[in-house]
């Protein structure tokens, strides 16, 4: 017979698969790590998560996820109005602003075009972006969308919904990373910076 753990043990380690990337050993050493810790610690985990629940939300301008609205970012002043940087994600969003590169407006479509999981025009916040661009003097529209295969698929689509519009549409730029070496770059990566080379 096998030794099961106590049920609410048990409840806490299937609550915690549910996590992404995280299977049953993973979801136990947790587990074991919430019940070492002290009640407090516990208190606080469940408090934060709840608060997340009950306090986040989409930014109703560039859909971000966000505690006011608009968010940090559409409201403040300095950022740059007539350039607007196209993201997949809030994930996305972060890793733009944490290189502090990029001083213009977001906006997050919640996903990107996927036909094989049913995830079509409609369910990202294409018609939302459309309407920003007539409303709110963008001149250029940057499509930061990953260079997977969906996300190149979505900013065809997009650029193709945009062109009426009379905007720039740009992408970003795709290549060697920085501090790598050639000989450990993959042949797509190589092509696709050679095709987006840039004079010095």
């Amino acid at each position: 017979m096998t030794l099961q753990h106590a049920q609410p043990i048990q409840r806490l380690i299937q609550e915690l698969t549910k996590l992404p990337g995280v299977g049953e050993k993973t979801a136990s050493r947790l587990a074991m790590h919430i019940l070492r810790g002290s009640k407090e610690d516990a208190e606080g985990l469940a408090r934060a998560i709840l608060e997340v629940k009950e306090k986040i939300r989409f930014c109703s301008q560039c859909f971000n996820l966000t505690d006011q609205d608009p968010c940090r970012i559409c409201e403040d002043p300095k950022r740059n109005r007539e350039i607007l940087c196209v993201v997949s994600g809030p994930e996305d969003l972060l890793a733009l602003e944490k290189s502090g590169g990029f001083r213009g407006l977001y906006h997050v479509l919640q996903g990107v075009l996927s036909p094989l999981e049913g995830v079509g025009p409609n369910d990202l916040r294409i018609g939302e972006l459309l309407a920003r661009l007539k409303e709110e003097g963008i001149r250029e529209v940057i499509l930061a969308t990953n260079p997977s295969v969906e996300g190149e698929a979505t900013a065809q689509y997009l650029a193709q919904r945009i062109r009426p519009s009379n905007v720039r549409i740009t992408r970003i730029a795709r290549g060697v990373p920085m501090g790598g070496d050639l000989q450990y770059i993959d042949e797509v990566t190589l092509s696709k910076s050679l095709e987006n080379r840039s004079p010095l």
